[in-house]
């Protein structure tokens, strides 16, 4: 018999149903604090005190800041039992080189594969520099320049991630990145994956450290006397990892700071049950990941249930899914179309899966999502994998501001303004009128002297 999953319901179709929606929410946007009994059991041994996250990653950074290697190995052995040196750190090529000569054939011609799917993609929607003539003797241009060096952070801990290398490896690619760098747990599931390792050899990239968490931010982000500082983090990871990001923001720039995965699906009488929920069941798995159902058709949440409770028992994480959806999952029924596409503007979720007959026309009502996947074919194990566009988007209501991860994420822009003589006395009057206001006499000056130059 199936196993019975106490899905949260809320009836949107009636007054009264915000305060629901409103705790869905809060458990959609990680406060930061939130924490496992076991992780507050490591924070007390490792710490003597009963930090919060926000203090342990505080307490990490500053560390690894002033104090290096020292500091680095030491949280590398004490949050993840790794004993490093500065001669261990460093993934040997040699173990790369090994895992991408012992994978099988076709997972390597699936990575090629993606590869290029992600590299045609990220390269038709690459800035290009912009050049405009307004007049005579003006020249203005936007330029886009590749950033120089850039580092990734892999998950390790529960899965293993090769998906991610190619989903943040190719764009900076696409981009014209010079240097690539992997950081990674030092476990079998991170940093000495073969799977992961074998992706990293066939994109090119070489330099990978076998360390995770803050202290991996940390290290990337401000260097140390064995890791070289980068210009840009990117990349998913547990919660200590996104306060990192947040933390060093601004000594290098950061992608965003990630919370557990979302999807939400909206379904009419055209959808397919069982696809629908696959969807659910797929973000679920993350665990944490939420799974979010929008219909106006109210037969379809008992149907929902019913083949979510069916398809679960299959999965390899079945306890894992069951948990997630019973703790971030939902079932809404609302009035029609139209509200369905509030509902969602207003979760603005990571994910967007229109199971509808006219997908298209739905999505053109909504505004917030970080990634949509319209009809029956288009899975969002599609975009998790394969399509093109990165799986690294916005979550946690995010997406009403931020956008997904994309090739020109890793370009830095820049003006260039030349003008000629001719073109500076004509516009001269109007700078030295908004310099004389604000006081600002040496700008006047600038200019002055340029213009009253004997000929």
């Amino acid at each position: 018999m199936p196993t019975p999953i106490r899905i949260l319901r809320i009836d949107a179709s009636q007054d009264g149903y915000t305060q629901s929606l409103d705790e869905l929410r809060r458990r959609l946007s990680p406060d930061g604090n939130v924490v496992s009994e076991r992780g507050k059991q490591l924070t007390q041994e490792v710490f003597g005190s009963p930090l919060t996250p926000v203090e342990v990653v505080q307490r990490i950074c500053s560390e690894v800041r002033s104090e290096g290697d020292d500091a680095l190995f030491r949280y590398c052995e004490k949050l993840d039992g790794k004993k490093h040196t500065s001669d261990s750190i460093r993934v040997p090529a040699s173990l790369i080189e090994e895992s991408h000569r012992n994978a099988s054939p076709e997972y390597l011609r699936a990575i090629r594969r993606i590869r290029n799917n992600i590299l045609g993609f990220q390269k038709a929607i690459l800035h290009q520099d912009v050049e405009y003539r307004p007049s005579e003797g003006i020249q203005l241009r936007q330029r886009y320049v590749p950033l120089h060096r850039i580092g990734i952070c892999v998950p390790g801990g529960a899965a293993a991630y090769p998906s991610t290398v190619l989903m943040t490896a190719v764009p900076a690619q696409a981009a014209g990145v010079d240097e690539i760098v992997v950081v990674a747990p030092p476990t079998k599931l991170g940093a000495y994956n073969p799977d992961v390792l074998a992706a990293c050899y066939e994109l090119g990239i070489q330099e990978i450290y076998a360390m995770g968490g803050a202290q991996g931010v940390a290290a990337l982000a401000y260097g140390t006397e064995s890791v070289r500082s980068v210009d840009k983090i990117v990349g998913p990871g547990n919660l200590f990892v996104a306060l990192a990001k947040k933390h060093v923001y601004g000594q290098v720039d950061i992608d965003s700071i990630a919370g557990p995965s979302e999807v939400v699906v909206i379904a009419d009488e055209s959808a397919n049950v069982e696809f629908a929920a696959a969807d659910m069941l797929a973000q679920a798995e993350h665990s944490p990941g939420s799974s979010v159902l929008v219909t106006w058709i109210p037969e379809w949440i008992d149907r929902v249930q019913d083949a979510l409770e069916r398809q679960v028992e299959k999965l390899e994480r079945s306890a894992l899914t069951i948990d997630a959806l019973q703790s971030f999952g939902a079932m809404i029924l609302v009035r029609d179309a139209g509200q369905a596409c509030e509902l969602v503007d207003s979760l603005a979720p990571e994910h967007l899966h229109i199971a509808t007959e006219n997908p298209r026309a739905l999505l053109d009502r909504i505004r917030n999502s970080g990634a949509a996947f319209l009809g029956p074919y288009s899975p969002v194990a599609l975009g998790d994998y394969a399509a093109g566009p990165s799986h690294v988007l916005p979550t946690g209501g995010t997406a009403k501001w931020a956008s997904g991860l994309s090739a020109n994420d890793f370009l830095r822009s820049g003006s260039v303004i030349e003008y000629s003589r001719a073109s500076l006395e004509e516009i001269a009057p109007d700078i030295q009128i908004l310099a004389e206001k604000e006081g600002l006499t040496a700008h006047r000056n600038s200019v002055t002297i340029r213009v009253n130059e004997k000929r």
